[in-house]
């Protein structure tokens, strides 16, 4: 068992990595997070993994589904997951002292369930509406469509949740195939953060998740084609356009990354002060809506740039986005604008250990991806050891040239 800060981190024979935060409290956050998502689909099963987070929750060898959702329920917890392009989310959270509980369960899921295709065809329907919703959403569809795009040629190009059709078209058996080929003990990280002795939680680990095997198959990821710029409108008919304009990057394993999130929350991140919400909404009114965001994936990533306006003022508004690019990537910040900038994106990252769950899940992700932690702590000094050249640098790669725009109208 590796110790450090208040972070305890083990590996069973199995290869099952799992990480335990000690801290004060009177509620445990317990999760395993899987390294498989969408883009481990094939073409024939698009939606699969979704579909597989869904129905993990339908019944084991051991429990009907009303005995898995009151499992937790009945204490006052909550059971979840979710699902991403490269990876699988099934936690809870329950009153401290429902560890074994926790564990016991998630272990009864991830390593026996049936996946019974009475309950199977009832949940098609509730994910095809889930999907039904999103496109009602332009604002959501938008990114969806993007991504599309933007990675055409890889596994990464498709929707999450799949189609209509390719939902009806899956059955239990590609659940179980499913799980069998990627919830490989090698590929997943169980945490644990809650008041309990670390020691405990590691024979609670061993005792319920210490049996599992599945063999697995080799790990093929297809790598997106180079993207092809593109300036597309598709009307549907709705009255606001969302457009966004993005391009592609390097992945989340990129030592530029932590130059790129610092540019990305200067121009759009989540505060008013952001120069995209100053120079389109507060000075201009052109928007109701603009943020920057970016997304890594382990070998690609983008970023993408967010607003909702009237049809009319799409293009002033992407003249105004190149024009700041082009400032950030032509003019070095002021030391003193500099240096403000970094002590905000320091300060949210502090705001945001408030959420322990959230924080117990990144800590699970960063040992899934980086085999090592990578806390609040290290994102911060990683900022602050960023240079303006070093940001100017991300900001010369995102010449205006390099960036497409998709908008719904």
């Amino acid at each position: 068992m590796t110790i450090g800060n208040s972070y305890s981190i083990f590996t069973l024979p199995n290869g099952l990595r799992t990480v335990c935060w000690h801290m004060d409290g009177m509620v445990s956050y317990i999760g395993a997070v899987v390294n498989a998502g969408s883009r481990d689909e094939a073409p024939s099963s698009f939606g699969l993994a979704h579909f597989v987070e869904h129905t993990i929750f339908k019944g084991t060898e051991r429990r009907r589904s009303w005995q898995i959702s009151s499992r937790m329920e009945s204490v006052g917890g909550e059971l979840n997951a979710y699902t991403s392009k490269e990876e699988t989310m099934v936690y809870t959270n329950a009153p401290a002292g429902y560890e074994e509980r926790a564990v016991e369960l998630l272990a009864d899921l991830i390593c026996s369930s049936v996946f019974p295709e009475e309950e199977i065809e009832r949940e098609k329907d509730v994910v095809i509406e889930e999907i039904n919703s999103y496109l009602d959403s332009p604002s959501d569809a938008v990114y969806d469509e993007f991504e599309e795009l933007a990675y055409a040629g890889s596994g990464l190009a498709h929707n999450i949740l799949g189609s209509a059709d390719s939902v009806r078209a899956l059955g239990g058996e590609d659940c179980r195939s499913f799980v069998r080929r990627f919830y490989t003990p090698d590929q997943m990280v169980v945490y644990c953060c809650g008041p309990s002795d670390p020691r405990k939680i590691r024979r609670i680990v061993e005792r319920y998740f210490g049996s599992m095997h599945f063999p697995g198959e080799p790990r093929q990821r297809t790598m997106a084609p180079e993207m092809k710029p593109f300036d597309m409108l598709r009307d549907r008919g709705n009255h606001q356009a969302n457009t966004i304009v993005g391009a592609r990057l390097f992945g989340r394993g990129d030592q530029r990354r932590f130059a790129l999130f610092l540019l990305n929350n200067y121009l759009g991140g989540p505060c008013m002060n952001s120069r995209l919400n100053r120079e389109l909404r507060e000075k201009r009114g052109y928007v109701y809506t603009v943020d920057s965001s970016v997304s890594l994936m382990s070998d690609t990533g983008l970023m993408l740039i967010y607003f909702g306006s009237d049809p009319k003022s799409v293009g002033k508004c992407r003249s105004i986005i190149f024009r700041e690019l082009e400032r950030l990537a032509d003019s070095p910040l002021p030391p003193s604008t500099f240096e403000r900038i970094k002590r905000q994106y320091c300060g949210q990252l502090l705001v945001s250990t408030d959420h322990r769950e959230n924080r117990a899940m990144s800590l699970a992700k960063s040992l899934l991806y980086y085999d090592e932690i990578h806390d609040i702590a290290t994102t911060a000094a990683n900022i602050g050891n960023v240079t303006a050249e070093e940001m100017r640098d991300v900001a010369r790669m995102l010449s205006p040239d390099r960036f497409s725009t998709l908008t719904l109208t």
